[in-house]
């Protein structure tokens, strides 16, 4: 397949996306041309009207009888000024408000992705990549329409107005700067982007990864010093940024190259225009400040041209973004709705896994291994277990993050796959080690468990975690928890998380090590008023050991010890 039909195929998925957008995006495109076309009138009007009164200035001086109309090209001259420098300023603020409301679209879409990939899905890639993609892949495309689609397009638009106009007064003048002009328009375009194609997509490949071993350095600072990795480590950042400075330096010589073609190019037509134009004058055909104006137009033109060298050279980043987007949107999980859900009859119906077995990919041994274990309705069982036992597995299986690869997992007997996820998850509630918060107020977090909660029901389920008084003492709930909860302490942060799972009243309760990071009497109350919340609902309490855990006060009578991924035995206090 030919490289233009190439592109065209990476790029399609986003034209049609500026394409629910064409009427705005044309509009954007109309003040652009309007700005080019004002500045050539601009300035060959200008150079007109310079000229002529030179000349009639000239012959006044020399007795001969002339004039000249100084109102309309005066008149005409403020005109195109003033359109120009309004022009100007609305296609600024329009288009840049344009691809600000695309880049929403488009980050609005790939999270629409993202939630439809299951965990393991989820797991093939490092966080910092998802959060390039979200990020910088993404602001790549803000150049398609701005950059690589509207300048060209003016650009090409600005050159045959401009054949035109010479044309009318000198049909030979015309087509030589139509045919020069298109030519360096041609290789301001595609021959930029030959020249910068491959440096280009290398550079979005070594920023993704100088961004990833950026923050893995940062998150594993502590880690690295301790194994002695830290100068490793380092040296491979280094490795990276030098790869990337190299090609920005390469970009920028051939941008540069584009520059000095704009100017050479612009320059070599107006030589040429004026050429002919002289001799035209030479014949009689062509008046003086016909002569100078011909030339000047197609000096005007420079800036238009002025904008295609340094997109261009950079189409090779839009391929690469587009790319690796495109393969994103390509994702499948495997958490798949039904086509038709089975409903639930009972308010709190028993969940079991049925000879259970899952695999993460590229572990080397199971995560689960045959693993069958029941949680009757009202049910209260531990799950003990080291890290790596399997006990998160579990809870995403329960909740459908993520599906097992042999057995299956059931509420009342019907198999979850057989389930709408609204209800799966409606009834069944899971509290992770690592819960998600916001940077937005208490009581936009809290929502997320219950959107239509009232201010009174937020404030209970504080109170049922002991966040109420700090809550008070602070900005109530509109007080900020900041990114990822970095307002909070851990505690206040999984406490707060654990409000939202109140909120959320799920029939099966799933908590993973809820009490994390609290004292024995601060959890010790909690798990009381845990304790009468329970009631009727099921729960399935992860912990590593007994000792240390309020079982007692949260009513937990039976437990079940695993280990590798295996049962290895169960019991009741």
């Amino acid at each position: 397949m030919s490289r233009p039909a190439s592109v065209y195929r990476e790029l399609r998925p986003w034209l049609k996306l500026l394409g629910r957008r064409r009427g705005r995006l044309a509009l954007g495109a109309l003040l652009m041309a309007i700005t080019a076309f004002a500045g050539i009138g601009l300035l060959a009007l200008s150079g007109w009207f310079i000229t002529a009164t030179a000349l009639t200035g000239m012959l006044l001086a020399a007795g001969i009888a002339a004039s000249l109309d100084v109102y309309v090209p005066g008149g005409g001259i403020r005109f195109f000024a003033l359109t120009r420098t309004v022009a100007r300023y609305l296609e600024r603020i329009y288009n840049h408000d344009s691809v600000l409301r695309l880049l929403a679209d488009l980050r609005g879409g790939m999270f629409r992705v993202l939630v439809r990939l299951d965990g393991q899905a989820l797991s093939r890639r490092r966080a910092s990549e998802w959060l390039n993609r979200l990020t910088a892949d993404i602001d790549t495309l803000d150049s398609l329409y701005l950059r690589l689609l509207a300048p060209p397009l003016v650009a090409l638009l600005a050159i045959l107005g401009l054949a035109l106009l010479i044309g009318v007064f000198l049909p030979l003048a015309g087509m030589v700067a139509g045919a020069m002009l298109l030519l360096l328009w041609a290789l301001l375009t595609l021959g930029q982007a030959h020249l910068g194609m491959a440096a280009s997509q290398r550079r979005v490949a070594s920023l993704d990864r100088l961004r990833s071993r950026a923050i893995e350095h940062v998150q594993g600072l502590a880690e690295l010093s301790a194994y002695t990795g830290l100068a490793t480590h380092r040296r491979r950042l280094d490795e990276h940024q030098q790869a990337l400075y190299a090609d920005q330096r390469l970009l920028g010589r051939r941008a540069a190259l584009g520059n000095a073609l704009v100017g050479l190019g612009v320059g070599v037509t107006l030589l040429a225009v004026l050429w002919l134009a002289s001799l035209a004058y030479a014949r009689g055909v062509l008046s003086g400040p016909l002569v100078v104006m011909m030339p000047l137009a197609v000096l005007a033109l420079a800036e238009t041209l002025g904008l295609l060298p340094s997109a261009f050279t950079q189409l090779g980043a839009t391929r690469a973004a587009a790319r690796r987007l495109n393969a994103l949107g390509a994702a499948q999980g495997a958490i798949a709705e039904p086509r038709q859900s089975v409903p639930l009859d009972s308010a709190t119906p028993r969940l079991e896994f049925q000879a259970v077995s899952l695999r993460y990919p590229g572990a080397l041994e199971p995560a689960l291994e045959q693993v069958s274990l029941r949680l009757d309705a009202g049910q209260r069982l531990a799950l003990l277990g080291a890290s790596g036992a399997g006990k998160s597995s579990l809870a995403q299986l329960a909740t459908r993050l993520i599906d097992p690869q042999a057995g299956r997992v059931t509420l009342d007997g019907e198999p979850l796959p057989g389930l709408s996820l609204r209800e799966l998850r409606g009834r069944v509630g899971l509290l992770t080690q690592q819960g998600e918060l916001f940077d937005d107020s208490l009581a936009a977090n809290l929502r997320l468990g219950a959107p239509q909660a009232s201010d009174p029901q937020l404030w209970q389920a504080l109170a049922m975690v002991e966040l109420d008084a700090w809550a008070e003492e602070a900005q109530g709930l509109a007080t900020r928890v900041g990114e990822g909860g970095r307002q909070l302490s851990g505690g206040q942060a999984r406490r707060l998380c654990l409000a939202r799972l109140l909120l959320a009243e799920p029939r099966i309760v799933i908590l993973d090590e809820p009490f994390a990071g609290l004292d024995a009497a601060l959890a010790e109350r909690i798990a009381t008023r845990l304790d009468d919340w329970l009631a009727g609902r099921s729960l399935l309490l992860l912990c590593h050991h007994r000792e240390g855990q309020p079982l007692a006060a949260l009513g937990v009578g039976d437990w079940i010890w695993l280990a590798s991924g295996r049962v290895l035995t169960a019991g009741s206090e």
